[in-house]
């Protein structure tokens, strides 16, 4: 009886469905098993011919290869209760850290940084003073400055009801824009538009009167020059934000300009400034006013005098000083052309020089009085001394002239003066020499400061004797090879005038402060150059140069002793440093009354055109200033008449 099969478990392919027995391997004809590699499709088993490609199937594509194993990153993932009690740490020391720097800034550095902050919103700003006046001797303005205010608006305190009103007013009174006006009405959250400067304090009176909210005005200070003073070449004036530019403005703004105040303003985000109450730091400190030793009556005549004289000759301009002889003190000092202190923008730079004191000339004739002097002094010749004189001497490799032809004459020193003979003067100079006549011109004051020391002023051109060359003494001597400034040789005069005692000129009489004590300036120096008698000598050779021998008849004054010298030289063109053809420099120095001077006038025209001779371009100028100073300073007429001097001698010996 044969025994049932069991049928085949459908879960083990070839099995028989026990469990854990495989089937024998069945051998293929070669005797290789089946399913062993060797040939194709032969000998697979059921799985592995399901899952084996074969030709039938598509191929796919080579999976890319895997990374270098530097480039592979494997990230774990740790204990979660790890990551947190490290995060907590973490955020628990910042935080103590937070609380450790807010502690320090509140409770140990609460002030610095109250106060560094303090300084962002708070700026100190100045407070406009009041700038100290120059004056004349008697204390008549030239310069001073007048109180004005400077209008501004707070926006965020003007009243819609008024906004309309208070623009009306502002663009009425002051006549602004009104567009601009209402844009600073208008200008929240700001606090402070300047809406008008330099307002009179009673506009801002009648203003405030309205008590319009929301408008205010501070103290500020506007400079002002009276009119047709004359003096603008000296004083100067002041730029915008009041210091001294030029002049005596810019010399003595030590003196003048005070010191500002200080006060403190809270500054808004946009930079607007806010006036804070009671944040005044500093008071201000008035400037002290600067007394001059002009006097202001006969400043204004000078001026008005040259002016007109510089425009009759159409010269290209002129410089006048008046001076006392006793004390250096300089009473006017003028210059042409000139300017309005009070229109700076009108104005051509070159007039704010002061040409009394920066133009400097060769001085020619009125420089004989130095030669002639030099030579008296020494005791090298007398005023009787008689020299024969030519109208030319050659001298190494030039040829001097007089300025008219009166063949050769027999001349006195008095008579070489008075006809201010060339040829004369070079030989009283051979007699003196180099040296000692360059020791004169400085001692008179040739070649180095005034002792001004005004802003621009130029000390001329005196060489060391020593670099002299063949012709420079004869030049020298009769005032061309040197160059001088109008108080150079104003200062030379009133040396003669004063006895041969040379007194540093000055014009800054002193001081005044707020409580109107004055304070005189430092006396001036005092030099001796020439004796007393040689200064006499001198004396009468200039009177008798206005006498009708002599070359300027026209200074002479009725009822006044005049004497002076006229003076003639050409002009050396700048750009090619030699003279200039038909280019002269006229000038006239002098004093009265001749016998007891009191006063000195220098006048220089600086290229006359037509008449061009000292005498008679320079010498009517120098006339009608001193006749109006004689008469200003109330100087009585002279009672003497003038000796007669001997000029010419018909016969003797050299």
């Amino acid at each position: 009886m044969s025994t049932p099969r069991r049928p085949r478990d459908p879960r083990r392919p070839g099995g028989t469905g026990r469990s854990g027995s495989r089937p024998a391997r069945s051998t293929s004809q070669n005797g290789s098993p089946r399913g062993a590699r060797g040939s194709k499709g032969e000998g697979r088993s059921p799985r592995e011919a399901r899952t084996a490609p074969t030709e039938r199937r598509r191929r796919r594509p080579a999976s890319p290869p895997p990374p270098p194993p530097l480039l592979r990153r494997t990230f774990r993932r740790g204990a979660p209760g790890k990551r947190i009690r490290f995060g907590g740490a973490l955020v628990l020391a910042v935080l103590v850290l937070f609380a450790g720097r807010l502690i320090q800034i509140q409770g140990f550095e609460a002030e610095q940084y109250a106060e560094a902050a303090a300084e962002l919103r708070l700026q100190t700003m100045d407070i406009p003073t009041l700038r100290g006046a120059i004056t004349d001797a008697d204390g008549d303005p030239f310069a001073l400055s007048m109180e004005v205010r400077t209008v501004f608006v707070d926006p965020e305190e003007v009243r819609e009801d008024e906004r309309d009103e208070l623009i009306d007013e502002l663009v009425a009174r002051f006549d602004l824009d009104e567009e601009e006006v209402a844009a600073k009405v208008d200008a929240r959250p700001s606090r402070y538009q300047v809406v008008a400067r330099q307002v009179p304090p009673d506009d801002w009176q009648e203003l405030r009167e309205l008590e319009l909210r929301g408008v205010g005005a501070e103290v500020d200070y506007q400079r002002v020059y009276p009119e047709e003073t004359g003096a603008a070449d000296l004083v100067g004036f002041v730029g915008s934000e009041g210091h001294g530019l030029e002049g005596l403005e810019a010399y003595m703004d030590g003196v003048l300009a005070g010191e500002a105040g200080k006060r403190q303003v809270e500054v808004g985000v946009d930079g607007t400034q806010i006036p804070m109450a009671g944040g005044l730091v500093r008071d201000p400190v008035p400037g002290q006013d600067v007394r001059l030793t002009l006097d202001r009556d006969v400043q204004w005549y000078v001026a008005q005098t040259l002016a007109a004289r510089v425009e009759e000759l159409d010269a290209d301009g002129g410089s006048a000083i008046v001076m006392i002889p006793d004390t250096g003190e300089i009473i006017a000092m003028a210059d042409y052309p000139t300017y309005s202190p009070n229109d700076i923008s009108a104005a051509d730079p070159a007039q704010w020089i002061n040409g009394a004191v920066a133009d400097t000339f060769e001085p020619g004739s009125t420089n004989k009085v130095i030669t002639v002097g030099a030579a008296l002094e020494e005791g090298l010749t007398t005023p009787e001394t008689v020299y024969t004189v030519p109208y030319a001497l050659r001298y190494y490799d030039r040829t001097f002239r007089n300025s008219s032809d009166h063949g050769t004459q027999r001349l006195t020193v008095n008579g070489i003066m008075a006809q201010s003979s060339n040829v004369g003067t070079i030989k009283i100079a051979d007699q003196v020499g180099a040296g000692v006549l360059h020791r004169y011109m400085t001692e008179f004051g040739l070649g180095r400061p005034t002792g001004l020391a005004l802003p621009g002023e130029e000390t001329g051109i005196l060489t060391d004797p020593e670099d002299w060359w063949g012709t420079q003494l004869p030049s020298v001597s009769i005032g061309h090879s040197v160059t001088v400034n109008a108080v150079q040789m104003a200062s030379v005069y009133a040396t003669v005038a004063n006895g041969g005692v040379r007194v540093e000129p000055s014009v800054v009489a002193g001081t005044v402060d707020t409580e109107g004590d004055f304070t005189a300036a430092d006396e001036p120096g005092r030099t001796r150059v020439i004796s007393e008698e040689t200064a006499d000598s001198l004396a009468l050779m200039l009177e008798a140069v206005t006498s009708d021998e002599g070359t300027a008849p026209q200074a002479r004054i009725d009822g006044y002793r005049v004497a002076g010298k006229t003076g003639t030289a050409n002009r050396v063109d700048p750009e090619t440093g030699t003279y200039a053809p038909d280019h002269y420099t006229s000038t006239f120095a002098g004093f009265a009354p001749a016998d007891a001077p009191e006063i000195v006038v220098q006048v220089v025209l600086h290229n006359p055109q037509g008449t061009y001779y000292g005498g008679e371009a320079a010498g009517p100028v120098f006339n009608d200033i001193m006749s109006f100073a004689l008469k200003t300073l109330k100087v009585p007429p002279t009672e003497t008449d003038p000796p007669a001097i001997r000029l010419f001698e018909e016969e003797g010996g050299d």
